[in-house]
């Protein structure tokens, strides 16, 4: 009986290491997923990557030397230089000798360059790199008026990271509009991305788009905003919070040939509020421009003509065809140290009186000189749109109003004698129409500098 018992164990014991035998493959499946190489000088992405835009792809990598065991998916392992994306392993079977592992690689990536992937298998380590391309230029040349200025914004935004997309493109409201202002406050005063916060690549379209939304008049639009934030410039030279920096640009709504969106820009002596609606400049105001100081600078070895010279002049010749009389008839006595309308207000409104002399009172010659006097504010956008709002603006003249105050000096026929010293003060003010032009003494120089308001009775903030 004991020898049978013997025997019994003997069998049991040679049918277990048979059973064992026969349970390990000759790669040694029962262990963990091994390879000699992982050959990440040969690995391919499906497609590159761009900037700010999602991205969904695989990476496989080749590898030497598998071990012919089963693996599991990974966790996410995400990029190193440019970040936003990660790189996680799909499941799978290694092969005995030479294979392929699957990465699957999603996200958005925040900049331009090359993402990197530091992938651990198998126990090597190698770093794989996919390339991520800077944005696609649109090219929006062929396009035309708003439809170029949608094109353009577009492009810029695509240059943009997710966050700064985020501060650029807010809620269209009436708080959001009436933030616009005359002084060196950067953010804190204003809505959107600071100028100084952008790429070169950045900037470069936000001027793109600046410059065909506020139009390429010679000395004014774009001329003029670019000369004013060069004077800001040159007052940083002085003093501080001074700067092209600065200035700010944001989208209150969603840029849209079909949507209602406002585009904003500007900065210290320079505000743009721009209204689009299903296509259409909707409204071109309120619009803040002024100079320090009121004549010419140079600033780094270029000099610079005054960016108001065209808006002085305009204004001075309007008064100066004013006869004796009609001077008489447009003075007030009252004495401005800015313009009423300032910028920045959430709480002034328009005089329910109008003031001084009405247009149809004056000359032929005297009404052709308000008209043009008006002319160097409505021109700082597109050439479309200025046209439209001449339009309106000279169908009201007749019942539109000039005013004047201080210019103590003025006198009939000279154009030199007016708008020269600190508190001069004119208006234009129709039934939409409201321009403000006033010398002010300078802040951080000495002399005077100019502050000017452009309004709309009926199209400032229009719809909201």
């Amino acid at each position: 009986m004991k020898k049978t018992k013997l025997i019994l164990l003997g069998v049991i014991a040679f049918l277990l290491a048979i059973a064992f035998a026969c349970s390990k493959s000759d790669d040694d499946s029962s262990g963990s997923a091994t390879v000699t190489t992982l050959v990440s000088s040969s690995a391919v992405f499906s497609s590159t990557a761009t900037i700010n835009v999602a991205y969904t792809g695989t990476a496989t990598l080749p590898y030497t030397g598998g071990n012919g065991v089963a693996y599991s998916a990974g966790t996410a392992i995400a990029s190193t230089g440019v970040t936003g994306l990660t790189a996680t392993l799909t499941a799978g079977t290694l092969a005995n000798g030479a294979g392929n592992l699957t990465y699957t690689i999603t996200g958005t990536p925040t900049s331009s360059g090359t993402a990197s992937f530091v992938i651990t298998f198998g126990g090597q380590t190698v770093t794989i790199t996919l390339t991520v391309n800077s944005a696609t230029t649109a090219d929006c040349s062929s396009a035309t008026g708003v439809t170029k200025i949608v094109c353009l914004a577009n492009a810029f935004l695509a240059t943009l990271t997710t966050t700064q997309q985020t501060s650029v493109v807010l809620t269209l409201n009436l708080t959001n509009a009436k933030r616009w202002s005359n002084l060196p406050c950067g953010l804190s005063c204003r809505n959107g991305l600071l100028f100084s916060s952008l790429t070169s690549a950045q900037q470069t379209a936000a001027l793109a788009l600046i410059q065909a939304a506020a139009g390429t008049s010679s000395g004014e639009g774009y001329d003029e905003f670019s000369t004013i934030r060069t004077a800001d410039d040159y007052l940083g030279t002085t003093a501080s919070g001074y700067s092209s920096g600065n200035y700010v640009i944001a989208f209150l709504g969603t840029p849209s040939t079909t949507g209602k969106w406002m585009l904003q820009f500007g900065g210290h002596h320079y505000a743009q509020n721009i209204t689009y609606d299903a296509g259409v400049v909707t409204s071109i105001t309120p619009m803040h421009e002024a100079v320090e100081p009121a004549g010419s600078f140079t600033y780094s070895g270029t000099t610079y003509a005054s960016p108001l010279a065209s808006e002085q002049a305009a204004m001075a010749n309007m008064l100066a065809s004013f006869s004796t009389a009609e001077l008489a008839t447009a003075k007030i006595s009252s004495t401005f140290s800015d313009c009423l309308m300032v910028p920045g207000s959430t709480t002034n409104t328009f005089p329910s009186t109008k003031l001084g002399i009405k247009v149809s009172e004056l000359s032929t010659a005297a009404q052709a000189k308000v008209l043009a006097a008006m002319l160097p504010w409505i021109n700082d956008v597109d050439a479309t749109s200025a046209a439209s709002f001449t339009t309106i603006y000279t169908n009201e003249l007749a019942n539109t109003y000039v005013t004047y105050a201080s210019n103590s000096s003025g006198v009939s026929g000279n154009a030199s004698s007016f708008l020269t010293a600190n508190t001069d003060y004119v208006r234009i003010d129709g039934p939409s129409v409201w321009i403000e032009f006033i010398c002010q003494s300078g802040v951080v120089l000495s002399g005077i500098h100019y502050h000017t308001v452009f309004r709309d009775h009926t199209r400032d903030y229009i719809g909201l």
